[in-house]
C-alpha cells in the first residue's frame, strides 16, 4: 500500500475495529462513522482529488476495501456502493454535474445505486421503472428492490426506462414522492442499509438526468457494474483474510485428544484451503485492478472473473472456517458467522454466480475459438 492507502485503511479499521459484531447485532451503523469516513474521501477513494477524493488506483483502492471488508462487511458495502455511485457520475456526468455531485459524495454525505426491481434483477432489461423527460424536468416512477446503503444515503443513481432506451437519475432521497423502506432482517451485511426504495412522480431538474439517456440498458450499465464486481471481490478477499486468521488463531490455541487443533491433519486442510482461497481471489482481484487501471479492453472479464473466483472462495472459506471452529464460530455475529452469511450474498449481488458463468463461457468461446 502507498501511504494515502495506508492511513485510509488505519482510519477505516480504526472506526470498525471491535464494533462490527455490534452492528451487526443491530444492523445499524453509526452515521458518524459514515460521515467522517465520506469527509474524508474514503467512502469513493478513487475519485480525483480535485473533486475531494484521495484519487486512487483500483489496484489502491482495492488494498483499501479488501482491510475495510475484513473488519466489517457491511461498512466495506457502503464503500462499494458508494463508488459506484461515484464512478457513474464520473463516467456519464457532465463536468457540471460531476461538479455539483463528486464533492458532495467527498464531504460527508452518502449514496446508493439503484438497480434491482421485484421482477428485474439479473435481467435490467426487464426494467420497469421510468425515467421520463418533461420539459425541463424529469420525472422518476418504479420501485427498486434491494439497494444498498439506501436508509443512509442523501442521493441514489437510479436506472430505469427512458424512451425505447434506459436512462440514470441522480435521486435526493429527501425529493418529494420518494419513499424508503429498510429490507427487515436480510441474511448478510445486516447493517448495510437495504432497502426497497419507491418513486411515485417524482419530479427533479432535468439537470439530474446524466449523460447516454436512450442508449440500450446494458451500455449504461456494464461500466458501473464492472467497478462494482471489482469492489465486491476485493471485499471478498478481506473476508477470507479474517476467516484464515479466525482459523489460524484458534486452531492455535484450541486443544482436543492432548494437541492443538493445528496439528490435525484435517485441520490442517481447512486451513490449506483457505489461505490458497486468499491467495487465488487476491491475485485475481489483483489482475482485474490492473486491467482497470491500464485500461485494457479484457478488464470487462477480469472484473466478472474476480468477482466469480473470489465470491466462490469466499463462501467456501466461511464455510471451511465455521466448520473448523465449530460452536466458537456458531455464535451470532462472530466474525466467521457473518463472513458464512455475507459471503453467501456475494455469490449472488453484481451478477450471481450463474450470471458470471456465462459470461465467461461467452469469453472463452471467442477467445479459444
Amino acid at each position: 500500500m502507498n501511504q494515502v492507502t495506508e492511513q485510509a485503511a488505519a482510519l477505516a479499521t480504526a472506526l470498525a475495529e471491535g464494533k462490527a459484531e455490534e452492528w451487526d447485532r443491530r444492523a445499524e451503523l453509526p452515521r458518524e462513522v459514515i460521515r467522517e469516513l465520506g469527509t474524508k474521501g474514503v467512502l469513493c477513494a478513487d475519485v480525483p482529488e480535485r473533486f475531494g477524493g484521495l484519487g486512487l488506483s483500483s489496484l489502491d483502492n482495492g488494498q483499501l476495501i479488501a482491510a475495510t471488508g475484513e473488519v466489517c462487511s457491511s461498512l466495506r458495502s457502503i464503500m462499494t456502493s458508494q463508488g459506484i455511485a461515484a464512478w457513474t457520475v464520473r463516467r456519464f456526468g457532465s463536468a457540471e454535474q460531476q461538479e455539483d455531485f463528486l464533492p458532495r459524495l467527498t464531504s460527508g454525505e452518502s449514496a446508493g445505486v439503484a438497480f434491482s426491481e421485484p421482477g428485474a434483477g439479473s435481467d435490467l432489461a426487464a426494467m420497469q421503472t421510468t425515467i421520463t423527460r418533461d420539459g425541463d424536468s424529469i420525472v422518476v416512477d418504479g420501485v427498486k428492490v434491494w439497494v444498498t446503503g439506501a436508509h443512509y444515503a442523501s442521493l441514489l443513481v437510479v436506472f430505469g426506462r427512458y424512451g425505447t432506451g434506459a436512462a440514470m437519475a441522480v435521486v435526493p432521497t429527501d425529493a418529494a414522492g420518494v419513499d424508503i423502506e429498510r429490507v427487515p432482517d436480510p441474511l448478510g451485511c445486516r447493517a448495510a442499509g437495504h432497502a426497497t426504495v419507491r418513486l411515485r412522480g417524482v419530479r427533479l431538474p432535468a439537470e439530474h438526468l446524466l449523460g447516454g439517456a436512450g442508449m440500450p440498458v446494458t451500455m449504461l450499465a456494464t461500466s458501473p457494474l464492472t467497478h462494482g464486481r471489482i469492489s465486491v471481490a476485493w471485499g471478498c478477499v478481506g473476508m477470507l483474510r479474517a476467516c484464515l486468521r479466525a482459523v489460524v488463531r484458534h486452531s492455535a490455541k484450541r486443544e482436543t485428544f492432548g494437541s492443538p487443533l493445528s496439528e490435525h491433519q484435517l485441520i490442517r486442510r481447512h486451513v490449506a484451503e483457505l489461505y490458497a482461497g486468499e491467495r487465488t481471489a487476491t491475485h485475481a482481484c489483483e489482475r482485474a485492478s490492473a486491467d482497470w487501471d491500464a485500461k485494457r479492453p479484457q478488464h470487462i472479464s477480469a472484473a466478472v472473473l474476480a468477482k466469480h473466483v473470489a465470491a466462490g472462495q469466499a463462501a467456501r472459506g466461511a464455510a471451511g472456517a465455521v466448520q473448523v471452529l465449530a460452536s466458537a464460530g456458531a455464535v451470532n455475529s462472530h466474525v466467521v458467522a457473518r463472513a458464512y452469511r455475507d459471503a453467501k450474498l456475494m455469490e449472488i449481488i453484481e451478477g450471481s454466480n450463474e450470471i458470471s458463468q456465462l459470461l465467461l463461457a461467452d469469453e472463452a468461446m471467442t477467445v479459444w475459438a
